[in-house]
């Protein structure tokens, strides 16, 4: 076949298309700029509480603002919205408050106003009227994962849903802060709060919503003063008669010296029988928890439940990583309550009780929520049963234990029953609160390699 090349500027229409190409590219070129100026969206992120009749909900509030439009989700339901200067009106569109419109003012990084949302028992039309607050969850830093140091000033004797929160942390970063003991001293032996658990927090952790498991890695937990306060008791759980009657000999405040250098206490006023003791350190948290789920109140930080709590368990350690269900935006984490160190179930009411530096990381499992608390070391997985009667904590603690077995290492019932037969452990991990708590335990050897195709959240993504 010969040259079938053909020079197009020689063609009829060659100067038509010319000029038609040279138009387009004009038209194309203006709507670009016209784009520029155009101002963009902006992707806010905004935690709204509504007083519902004494009673706070919480919602997640995602916009984007284009010009004086506000479009987003309330909780995933779509909203959509204007804004004029610092007045702001949006409705939700779909969800399970769809119908709902919220009215008020912007000043800053602050909204209030007063939201109507239908009266589903009050006939076709009804609503209620509820005031509402809102504020802006800052946006992350530039650089990626951050390290963050937090001085506490102030400290909370509740897991509440309702305390401001004392520092915004994404997934992946670490937090480097303190704790005060159980008796609200700190790390110069001055009174800094009431006694009764005094928690540092709560940390808001960006992006964590309910129905999401905050995964809590303890880096490292550092007595930071030279004694420990403790008590020679032995909680009334476990005493039978032959204690009981001699319990009067008994309680009285027991001052032990921290050897940090040695990794030692030892009890500072013993008898001859004592006078050699010394016990090593083992620092753990007492106290790890988020704030509970709607409808509960706020909890003393002496009590323990799903959100974790006053847990006393002595896992709780350095190297180890804590496994708790996100109920409330932002999970708001508490901690507290250190130990130099702790026998299980801490029998003497107080352990080694002191204040504590703490350095600790987070992260997020999305759509995952863990029913109970969960530990897990290097060797062992660890699931937490926390009620009112030993018979309850221990059915909480073993079906907790089949779940993970079931849903993480592809187990079935009558693999998980016959591994359990043979394998699990109980530990008595709490005696001294309102409720008993029952660890059940399996050594990581004896596992399958895990199935788990949960994944961490974006954020988490960090170069090692």
């Amino acid at each position: 076949m010969g040259d079938q090349s053909i020079e197009i500027s020689n063609m009829p229409c060659y100067d038509y298309i010319c000029s038609q190409l040279e138009s387009g590219m004009r038209t194309l070129v203006c709507f670009i700029l016209l784009l520029t100026i155009a101002t963009p969206a902006a992707a806010e992120q905004w935690i709204v509480r509504a007083d519902m009749w004494g009673v706070s909900a919480y919602y997640t509030l995602n916009v984007e603002r284009t010009d004086n439009n506000w479009v987003g989700d309330l909780d995933g339901g779509e909203i959509r919205g204007t804004a004029d200067e610092d007045r702001i009106t949006f409705s939700v569109r779909s969800g399970h408050d769809s119908g709902a419109v919220f009215t008020g003012r912007i000043v800053e990084d602050r909204m209030s106003g007063f939201a109507t949302f239908p009266d589903r028992n009050g006939g076709e039309g009804a609503t209620t009227r509820h005031e509402f607050s809102a504020w802006r969850v800052p946006e992350r830093a530039p650089g990626g994962v951050q390290t963050h140091r937090y001085d506490p000033s102030d400290f909370s004797h509740t897991w509440n849903p309702d305390r401001e929160p004392v520092l915004v942390i994404w997934p992946g970063d670490t937090v480097i802060t303190e704790t005060i003991d159980s008796g609200g001293i700190d790390s110069n032996g001055n009174t800094q709060s009431l006694f009764g658990n005094p928690q540092t927090g709560p940390f808001f952790i960006a992006g964590a919503e309910p129905g999401d498991t905050l995964a809590i890695r303890i880096i490292s937990l550092t007595p930071n003063r030279d004694y420990a306060d403790s008590l020679d008791h032995i909680v009334q759980r476990v005493r039978g008669p032959q204690l009981t009657s001699d319990s009067e000999q008994i309680g009285r405040f027991v001052r032990w010296n921290i050897d940090r250098e040695a990794g030692v206490a030892r009890p500072a006023n013993v008898s001859d029988a004592l006078a050699e003791l010394e016990v090593p350190l083992r620092p753990m948290l007492g106290g790890l928890g988020v704030a509970p789920s709607f409808g509960w109140p706020a909890i003393s930080t002496g009590d323990t439940g799903h959100f974790g709590g006053n847990m006393d368990f002595s896992e709780v350690v350095a190297g180890n990583t804590v496994y708790l269900q996100v109920q409330r935006p932002g999970a708001l984490l508490y901690l507290g309550d250190a130990h130099a160190a702790q026998g299980d179930g801490e029998t003497t009411q107080f352990a080694l009780e002191t204040s504590m530096d703490v350095v600790f990381s987070v992260s997020l499992i999305k759509q995952s929520a863990t029913p109970m608390p969960r530990v897990e070391s290097p060797d062992a997985i660890m699931v937490l049963g926390q009620a009112g009667t030993m018979e309850d904590a221990l059915q909480i603690a073993t079906g907790g234990m089949v779940s993970w077995l079931r849903t993480d290492y592809g187990l079935t019932l009558s693999d998980s029953a016959q591994l359990m037969g043979a394998a699990i452990e109980y530990r008595i991990a709490n005696l001294a609160g309102r409720n008993i708590g029952i660890a059940a335990i399996i050594d990581k050897s004896l596992l399958p390699e895990s199935q788990n195709t949960l994944t961490l959240a974006p954020e988490d993504s960090r170069e090692d």
